[in-house]
């Protein structure tokens, strides 16, 4: 019994023991400084517009009986549940001086990104580093669930237009594909193509004429053949001679 005592004693003297390496005590010379974070009154539930700037205001207050020097402003953007880093935000750089007693209001502007952001719950974590006597503090300014949205869409978006027409020749190209390889296509009628007259083209005045139009039998001229008194005629004419020769016979036929 009593050994089991001593086991349990040990065991808690140990758990005690981790914590208290795990937790070490706060620095005593980190000056007392108050810092608060809001959004804007026109966006007054926290909105986080996704792809957009947002703009957040930190207000510092410097309670204690030093200068500090305020370094920076930055945040992180975590899972909601399991507190998982997505992204960290810029640091904005300030170096300016707050005098003890003194407060003063900073904007910081941060971006969301639609590759790694969905709309829906996030949690937001923003913070301030500042200085004294050549050391830097951390103090937490936000660290709460914000809501990311997508911003408002207008007529009047280039990339909204940009992205419609992207999309209709896509569809459109897509369709003139289906058309020429399902639907069929009209045969074309081939015309047989007119040949010209190919021939030598003798013309002579007004009166002119193609000889290739004209049948050989007619372009054939008749062979000369010779009279009884020697001469040489054509056939379509009648000498004067054999005439007259023709009509002697005919009066003695009649004697």
């Amino acid at each position: 019994m009593r050994l089991q005592q001593l086991i349990g004693y040990g065991a808690g003297l140990l758990a005690l023991f981790q914590v208290a390496v795990a937790s070490p005590l706060a620095d005593p010379e980190e000056p007392e400084v108050i810092v608060t974070a809001q959004f804007p009154e026109h966006n007054a539930f926290g909105h986080v517009v996704n792809g957009e700037s947002n703009q957040i205001f930190v207000t510092i207050e410097n309670k204690s009986d030093r200068n500090i020097t305020l370094e920076n402003i930055a945040g992180s953007f975590h899972h909601p549940e399991s507190n998982r880093l997505i992204k960290n935000t810029t640091a904005l750089s300030y170096k300016l001086p707050l005098l003890e007693g003194a407060k003063l209001q900073l904007p910081y502007q941060f971006y969301s990104e639609y590759v790694l952001f969905k709309t829906g719950d996030i949690r937001l974590n923003l913070w301030l580093e500042h200085s004294v006597d050549g050391k830097t503090y951390r103090v937490t300014a936000y660290d709460s669930i914000v809501t990311v949205v997508e911003p408002e869409g207008s007529w009047f978006d280039p990339k909204l237009w940009i992205t419609y027409l992207i999309v209709l020749g896509l569809f459109g190209g897509l369709g003139y594909y289906v058309y020429i390889t399902f639907v069929p296509q009209p045969k074309k009628r081939k015309t047989p193509a007119v040949s010209a007259p190919v021939g030598t083209v003798t013309a002579t005045g007004a009166g002119g004429y193609q000889e290739e139009w004209i049948p050989e039998h007619h372009l054939k001229k008749p062979k000369a053949r010779r009279t009884k008194s020697g001469a040489a005629t054509s056939g379509d004419e009648t000498s004067g001679a054999e005439l007259s020769g023709t009509e002697g016979r005919k009066r003695k036929g009649k004697k």
